[in-house]
């Protein structure tokens, strides 16, 4: 039904009352009905946008904003109002063009000059992250460091910025900053990345079942391998451990396969996590994983790398003999793990390159390490160290 001009006026005070009274819902339903009957009304239009931003509206915002601009040249608000919707939508080079305008209207205005710097910030943000990235690959970890800081002083939640950031502090071995900034990770989309349906764990009691599960979304592949032997360090919790079929018969801890029921479970933490959670640092994690696998007497030599062992040394090469090997040589993945979580003398070859380092979990030096007492630390690429090492064998 048509309003009259005389309804259309008393609509309009009404929802202003409305506005004032912090009735953002009923007021803005009210402009919607002035709207639809002034469709050209260049102040009922601008008043629905406001209300919307509001809202928290703001892709329904946008049109009446928009709108409004066009209607209200000269007015400096309904510019910058538009721009501040168009900033809210992350379409920040048409928020400069409206603040452009804006500034025309109304030169060295506050909020013109406020939401020019956050539409700005978009440009600026993109070249710190980038330069963070140089500078890391070039080992200058101060200044990525301080780019990143700079970038999320005005980004504090980008979880991109929070991950990149955690990533450098933790390859310095710096776990007490990083590791909070790593769970970013978990914030982003990714379709490598696995969760179980089931409320994340955070360190509280449970009155269930902790599952543990490898984040990989191929739990045989090399990492989620690696991750469950070398990360299922948990005590005095009733928990479970999510993982593929080669580690499960090693395991004395409880196991179930992926896709298998989770009824029972109270929460699920994903294993790369835990170090968070639990407040572990780099020279004190707990003891390595309980087995059901056992040490035997043996005298060969395991070797599971994909460098080349030498020519004069017999190596074994099936993972289902490493308990009575003497000497294990690895490459960070799982037969390495199980050889040092037996207390077997192990060499494990991490890789040391720009563009493949060692994983951060083991920190930035080399030799003893805290993760297995019975473990070396290697340069994959260090052949005279290695060869140092097998000499006598």
């Amino acid at each position: 039904m048509a309003l009259s001009e005389q309804q259309i006026q008393t609509l309009g005070r009404d929802s202003l009352q409305r506005a004032a009274a912090g009735d953002f819902a009923v007021a803005e339903a009210g402009f919607a009905q002035i709207v639809e009957a002034r469709p050209n009304s260049g102040q009922a239009l601008h008043l629905l946008g406001q209300l919307r931003l509001k809202l928290g509206r703001f892709a329904e915002a946008r049109e009446p904003l928009e709108r409004a601009a066009k209607f209200l040249p000269k007015d400096p608000a309904a510019q910058t109002n538009f721009a501040g919707c168009l900033i809210q939508l992350g379409e920040h080079e048409a928020a400069l063009v409206a603040l452009g305008r804006a500034a025309q209207l109304k030169p060295d205005d506050a909020a013109v000059a406020h939401h020019t710097g956050r539409s700005l910030e978009h440009r600026l943000l993109p070249s710190l992250a980038a330069r963070a990235g140089l500078l890391a690959a070039r080992g200058e970890w101060v200044g990525a460091l301080s780019d990143l800081d700079t970038a999320l002083v005005s980004q504090p939640n980008d979880p991109q910025l929070r991950l990149r950031r955690g990533e450098l502090l933790l390859r310095q071995g710096d776990w007490w900053r990083g590791l909070a900034d790593h769970e970013a990770r978990l914030e982003l989309p990714s379709e490598t990345r696995y969760a179980p349906s089931l409320p994340r764990w955070q360190g509280e009691p449970l009155a269930g079942r902790l599952l543990l599960y490898p984040e990989q979304a191929d739990i045989e592949s090399v990492e989620a391998l690696r991750d469950v032997l070398m990360l299922a360090r948990l005590k005095d919790i009733d928990v479970a451990i999510q993982c593929a079929p080669q580690v499960a018969p090693h395991l004395a801890l409880p196991t179930i396969a992926r896709g298998d029921s989770l009824e029972g479970f109270a929460a699920a933490a994903p294993l790369r996590s835990l170090p968070h959670l639990l407040g572990w640092t780099l020279e004190s994690v707990p003891p390595p994983i309980a087995l059901k696998t056992a040490r035997e007497t043996g005298s060969s030599i395991g070797w599971f790398s994909d460098c080349t062992p030498p020519a004069s040394l017999e190596v074994e090469r099936d993972p289902a003999k490493i308990p009575a090997c003497r000497l294990v040589v690895g490459d960070d993945a799982w037969p390495t793990h199980l050889a040092a979580s037996l207390g077997i003398e192990t060499l494990i070859l991490l890789p040391h390159t720009a563009s493949n380092a060692a994983d951060w979990l083991w920190g930035p030096r080399l030799g003893t390490t805290s993760w297995y007492a019975s473990a070396e630390l290697l340069h994959g690429e260090d052949s005279e160290r290695l060869a140092a090492r097998l000499a006598g064998c």
